[in-house]
């Protein structure tokens, strides 16, 4: 029979409360800590572009990634362009505040992602969205902020940072304290550019964005430069496959890199949360948007990062 202590412990495993364990998110050097003034390495899922696959943004789904697969964060991936936020502002942003508050009521923590290739070209929509967000969430620890996905063919000085800075001033003057998280060019890979000339902020870290089949040591080596230099990292968006979300399915080059994301104290969220016909989705078509699943439900990525996410802080 097992004793009350270790019935307590099991419990607690099956069901942390990740919020309540580290408190909120501050950077310290090239960490994220927690209240305890340790680091802090989460490990979860991203949803899919919010207009095109909504039917995962319920909490259900939340409550469902926290029980069975263990996870400690959820990105809400707002799309904007292309039928998304920028066209359907209340429908876009009723399907993350939903999340936002099943991960909040979860115990979680939730990135805030606006999910842009062009953010910069948006800027205007960016910060009233973001405020929004801050007047609605900013005191509670399980936010944090993504500025701009994944910038493109954009420079570091000249586009991304100057975004971000008017950005942050414009969520700094309603929420003072919560992580905010910079995305560099070429789909959040050029964080030797940031190291550079990092923002002036004490709570900001960078996007480091992966795809296993795709980048290789090469992107780990830039980003041990970037960390070197005192730039906290956040893997905001990675995957098992190759940079296009199908084919190239890699379980060998993704171990490379948990086990680098693990021994730099690294938070990730995999992409993605979709029964999209494509390597990246870890459900296949048809599967249920509320979560419950069984084996034959998740697709062959979806099972190892399930296996990933479960035992990341074992």
């Amino acid at each position: 029979m097992m004793t009350l202590l270790a019935l307590c412990a099991l419990a607690a495993f099956a069901s942390p409360n990740p919020v309540a364990l580290h408190g909120r998110l501050q950077v310290q050097g090239n960490r994220i800590l927690g209240k305890d003034g340790k680091p802090v390495s989460l490990a979860g899922n991203s949803l899919f572009w919010s207009q095109w696959m909504p039917q995962f943004y319920n909490p259900s789904l939340v409550s469902w990634l926290k029980k069975d697969w263990h996870a400690s964060v959820v990105r809400v991936a707002v799309g904007v362009t292309q039928d998304g936020v920028l066209g359907h502002p209340e429908a876009e942003s009723a399907r993350a505040t939903t999340v936002i508050d099943a991960a909040i009521k979860q115990g979680m923590y939730v990135l805030i992602d606006w999910h842009d290739h062009t953010a910069n070209k948006h800027e205007a929509q960016a910060t009233a969205f973001f405020e929004a967000m801050a007047r609605r969430y900013g005191k509670r620890p399980n936010v944090v902020y993504e500025l701009w996905n994944e910038p493109t063919r954009v420079t570091w000085k000249g586009e991304v940072k100057p975004y971000a800075e008017r950005l942050i001033a414009a969520i700094r003057r309603i929420d003072p304290d919560n992580l905010i998280l910079v995305g560099s060019p070429h789909w959040s890979q050029d964080v030797n550019e940031v190291a550079i000339a990092p923002i002036r902020d004490t709570n900001v870290a960078y996007s480091l964005h992966f795809y296993a089949g795709t980048h290789k040591a090469w992107l780990r080596d830039r980003a041990d430069a970037a960390m070197a230099k005192g730039i906290p990292l956040f893997v905001s968006e990675w995957g098992t496959c190759d940079a296009s979300g199908n084919g190239g399915f890699d379980p060998v080059s993704t171990a490379e890199w948990v086990e680098w994301m693990k021994k730099n104290d690294i938070s990730s969220c995999n992409w993605s949360v979709a029964d999209k016909v494509e390597t990246a989705s870890i459900v296949k078509p048809g599967a249920a948007p509320k979560g419950d699943w069984k084996d034959s439900d998740l697709t062959e990525s979806g099972r190892l990062v399930r296996d990933i996410i479960r035992n990341w802080n074992n």
